[in-house]
């Protein structure tokens, strides 16, 4: 399909898909052209139901328009909004965001990668999570011998790279069995995957302290993680900075950061190795390239945050494709049995990576009959967990 005449946004409507882990929030944004639509994703785990919200309030800012004008109906998404929005707008934003590109692309017959830079690269190098998708299995391993199987079944489906969550809940100090249990963690699965698998330590920001982040940092570093995520809480410049400076590997952030404005103290201050915006969340594509082409500049690589739906996957995708200092991408393709029939996506799999996509727009398509058997459900609440013996809640 080639348009060359005005298009006009007739309404936008959401579906709501429960993929077992999280529900993932699906965005369609309909035209005045028979069969033009398109696709984006706003899912935000445990908050599903107000990005929801959101993006019916915001619906009535964008009918009429065009939808190819994706910088001005952003521009006016964030500004006639009058209260900033947060991450629950940011998402919502972000959704209709990959929805418009998708409208783009597919009215010029071009993959959304051709209009957002063009190809830098020949393949997408992907990680995933021990567990592939399960969330116990991503957030409740600590037990050695646990992680060592799941370890070698991620290995056997062809990936090279994996992200582990098995820093513990944690106050303001490390006591020293919590420590060394990490160091033997790390240990363990060096040794299960060798030295030619990439191995990245998500924190989750559990720490409190920069003392207690930089105790675990020390036990890790021996095996050389590929990078350490979110050692302390965001939003804290200086204390990202002091421990990235004295850090023994590279150190991640900025999945829960909201536009190029969170993210460039970060790049003055050199606070970070490697920034992780989520398109899902920071709003958009084009914010995402924003936030990257200033890294570049502060000497930053770029990967992705996205353990979310297919329709993110796909956004991804072709942000890689067109960022040059893109570093690796997370992914979670496959998460449910049902996964294919739900979604038709342009990735395409070889051992750890995606292939280049040439399908017009995102290349998504959503079978809505097969969507619609599988409605909203309260996800499990995993934050509970994060309670120290004696009562005091903490970060998850």
């Amino acid at each position: 399909m080639s348009v060359t005449h005005p298009i006009r946004i007739t309404g936008i409507e959401t579906r709501v898909v429960n993929a077992q882990m999280r529900n993932w929030l699906f965005v369609k944004v309909l035209t005045d052209q028979d069969g033009l639509w398109g696709w984006g994703e706003a899912s935000l785990n445990w908050k599903t139901r107000a990005v929801v919200g959101a993006i019916e309030d915001l619906s009535p800012l964008v009918v009429g328009r065009d939808p190819r004008d994706i910088e001005q109906i952003v521009r006016v998404l964030n500004k006639h909004s009058y209260y900033r929005l947060g991450i629950i707008g940011a998402t919502a934003i972000s959704g209709i965001e990959h929805a418009l590109w998708d409208i783009f692309g597919k009215s010029v017959g071009l993959p959304v990668w051709r209009l957002i830079g063009g190809q830098v690269r020949d393949k997408v190098r992907l990680y995933t999570h021990l567990g592939l998708g399960d969330m116990k299995s991503v957030y409740e391993t600590f037990d050695e011998g646990a992680l060592r199987e799941l370890a070698l079944r991620v290995v056997a489906k062809g990936y090279d790279a994996m992200k582990v969550v098995f820093i513990p809940y944690t106050h303001y100090t490390a006591d020293l069995p919590s420590r060394r249990h990490v160091g033997r963690m790390m240990r363990v699965l060096r040794e299960t995957v060798g030295d030619a698998v990439d191995i990245m330590i998500d924190f989750h920001g559990r720490p409190a302290s920069i003392s207690a982040a930089l105790q675990f940092i020390d036990e890790v570093s021996p095996y050389a993680p590929m990078f350490c995520e979110e050692p302390v809480q965001p939003g804290d410049t200086e204390a990202m900075r002091m421990v990235t400076e004295r850090a023994g590997c590279p150190i991640a952030s900025g999945e829960r950061l909201v536009g190029f404005k969170e993210f460039e103290p970060l790049f003055q201050a050199k606070a970070l190795h490697i920034v992780q915006p989520d398109l899902n969340h920071t709003g958009g594509i084009l914010e995402g390239k924003r936030i990257a082409a200033a890294a570049e500049q502060a000497l930053m690589g770029v990967a992705p945050h996205n353990p979310n739906g297919p329709i993110a996957g796909a956004a991804a995708l072709h942000f890689a494709v067109s960022t040059p200092n893109f570093v690796i991408q997370e992914e979670m393709s496959g998460a449910v049995p049902w996964y294919d029939d739900v979604v038709r996506t342009p990735m395409r799999r070889s051992g750890s990576f995606w292939e280049v996509p040439t399908a017009p727009g995102l290349g998504v398509d959503i079978n809505e009959t097969e969507a619609a058997k599988h409605p909203f459900e309260q996800e499990v609440i995993h934050t509970s967990n994060a309670v120290l013996p004696d009562g005091t809640v903490v970060d998850w």
